[in-house]
């Protein structure tokens, strides 16, 4: 008798983990397809410069990309003035859902006070462009102090547009320490985005590009203050990778058109992953 109800017991087990099992991976599938269901077609890239750059910083990166990726994109760009007006220049074509668009500031100037400043100018910037184009999820790409205005915008600001979320980050060169070359020195900036980093969303991707013409310096950036990125996103975010870049154009300056990092931005932002143009000093 004990015999047959632990026979019969088990067989209850299993029939229960054969309805179980298929049941639960059903829904956790199903859980993600609605998830993505509910993203809008359009998922913007918004770039934004480093100090000292205008609306135009992006201009040669995005003739680069044209050349390479098998789709056109659309380029618009905003000026946020000091007084908090923005003006806008270019267009979104119809049914693009991959746009480009550039948020650059009348204030450019480098320091953190200013890079606080443009952080919230940031944030009126991208209120504005979700109301008008009413997209839900996006990329973003910063070059320089750029990227810092980014990451501040993402720990501090986007939170406060809370049905709008960022799937892919890319930096290009940005100081996380200033121009400290220092390891163990942490600048007053640094210290700010580590404080915040909690605020930097779970699910983010996140791709840090360091330049280097003599593997300590891109000849503005010392290696070691992008370096510092790791500190601020690691741990916090679904995924961080930190790239290093050498060779020919890789000054500081010339690292948003730098032909590795084009490709790169193809294959890790860009939804379309393209394939490189074969140079023509290399063999069949």
């Amino acid at each position: 008798m004990m015999k047959t109800k632990w026979f019969f017991g088990g067989l209850a087990i299993l029939v229960l983990l054969a309805i179980c099992i298929p049941a639960y991976n059903w829904n956790h599938s199903n859980i993600a397809r609605l998830r993505n269901s509910g993203k809008t077609q359009m998922a913007p890239i918004i770039m934004v410069p480093g100090s000292s750059a205008t609306k135009n910083r992006f201009d040669s990166l995005i003739t680069e990309l044209g050349h390479e990726a098998p789709q056109d994109h659309s380029v618009l760009k905003l000026v946020v003035k000091k007084d908090g007006r923005i003006t806008t220049t270019g267009t979104i074509r119809r049914n693009d859902n991959q746009p480009f668009i550039v948020v650059s500031f009348e204030n450019n100037k480098d320091g953190k006070v200013n890079i606080d400043k443009q952080a919230v100018w940031l944030s009126a910037a991208f209120k504005q462009l979700v109301q008008t184009y009413h997209f839900n999820h996006f990329s973003a790409l910063g070059h320089s102090n750029g990227g810092l205005i980014l990451t501040l915008f993402l720990e501090k600001y986007l939170k406060k547009t809370p049905s709008v979320r960022v799937d892919k980050l890319m930096t290009i060169a940005s100081p996380y320490n200033m121009e400290e070359k220092s390891t163990t020195y942490k600048t007053s900036m640094f210290k700010e985005l580590y404080a915040y980093r909690a605020g930097l969303p779970a699910s983010l991707v996140m791709y840090s590009i360091a330049g280097t013409e003599n593997y300590n310096s891109d000849g503005t950036v010392p290696y070691n203050s992008v370096n510092f990125a790791k500190y601020i996103f690691q741990d916090e975010i679904k995924n961080f990778t930190e790239i290093t870049v050498t060779g020919a154009n890789t000054a500081h300056s010339d690292l948003p058109q730098n032909r590795q990092i084009v490709s790169l931005i193809g294959q890790y932002i860009l939804r379309e992953s393209f394939p490189r143009k074969q140079d023509k000093t290399q063999g069949e």
